[in-house]
């Protein structure tokens, strides 16, 4: 044959790929790589029934289930891993076959609609950033119990939603929509360690709403609502888990502004290591990153520069011993 039937990973990256053919005779595939080529159509996905050759399966513990996973199945089936992002795909709904991916990445193309996803419950992480999708809708998320990773940035989404029951997830990205409050969050409660909803229309009774960043998230270490229409810090004042909180560019003027936050950097077991607040008025203030450091004295990092004693000490000695 022309190609190897127990070829597991396929990677053509950036080959001017326009169709997806002979896809179906790579029986055994798991990974299926296709990024930054120039494909409209999603095929051969429900091709190649049968299984592979699979003789030497039995070598280690797992393979019995992966065989399993593809006889009499198609090469979506067997796929764990596909990546179709950087092409010009319209239509994902024929990724409904691949049953047991668990990774799917669709960013940068055409898709307007969320589809053909109720059936992946073993997907542990989606990205379809950068295309043209204005809703998430519960009935195509609302099955995908093992998501840990869901990736939206640079889309036209107005709200949060479809998460209710996806109680593992840990990374939610829905920056650059058009997001005015975080809401819909409910069931993360206990899980979500990354929130990115930078360069949204987010003010402070959108932040502060009950389903959303008012919850008591116990991992939240990361949020970033850079780009955004907040004037205070107050909602997040309670997030005690926060090591990073990035706030670049909003319209906090007043260093009464960030004393909500006073807490999160002052307390005893203090987590908060880093902190953006560039490109807000407050910002402007001669003494800036004096004060806010003297108000979150965990800091080490204020926007984009280290600091605290460690750094400085480091930084003195290279001076000295350069004298």
């Amino acid at each position: 044959g022309r190609c190897h039937p127990n070829l597991r990973k396929l990677v053509l990256r950036s080959h001017l790929i326009r169709k997806m053919e002979g896809v179906g005779a790579f029986k055994s595939l798991e990974v299926l790589e296709l990024y930054d080529n120039q494909i409209e159509k999603l095929e051969g996905l429900d091709e190649g029934g049968g299984g592979g050759d699979d003789d030497d399966d039995g070598a280690e513990g797992g393979d019995d289930a992966d065989g399993g996973r593809r006889r009499g199945g198609c090469v979506g089936s067997g796929l764990l891993v596909l990546d179709m992002s950087y092409n010009v795909l319209r239509d994902m709904s024929p990724v409904s076959v691949c049953a047991n991916l668990t990774e799917l990445y669709l960013a940068q193309n055409k898709l307007k609609v969320i589809t053909g996803l109720k059936n992946l419950k073993s997907l542990r992480k989606i990205d379809l950033g950068a295309n043209r999708i204005r809703v998430m809708p519960d009935e195509e998320l609302g099955e995908l119990t093992s998501l840990e990773e869901l990736w939206l940035g640079k889309n036209k989404i107005e709200k949060i939603g479809g998460l209710v029951r996806l109680t593992k997830l840990r990374r939610l990205d829905v920056q650059a929509n058009r997001l005015t409050s975080v809401e819909g969050l409910t069931s993360q409660a206990d899980t979500l360690e990354e929130l990115y909803l930078s360069h949204n229309g987010i003010d402070d009774d959108g932040a502060a709403r009950e389903t959303g960043l008012a919850l008591p998230f116990a991992k939240l270490n990361t949020v970033d609502l850079s780009r955004n229409r907040l004037t205070t810090t107050e909602p997040f004042s309670h997030l005690l888990a926060l090591e990073e909180l990035w706030l670049s560019g909003n319209e906090i003027e007043t260093f009464d502004s960030v004393l909500p936050i006073a807490n999160l950097g002052s307390r005893e077991g203090a987590a908060l290591r880093g902190i953006y607040l560039e490109m807000n008025p407050v910002a402007k203030d001669y003494e800036y990153r004096k004060k806010v450091k003297e108000m979150l004295p965990s800091l080490e990092q204020i926007d984009a520069d280290m600091i605290g004693g460690n750094a400085a000490m480091g930084y003195e000695t290279a001076a000295m011993a350069m004298t």
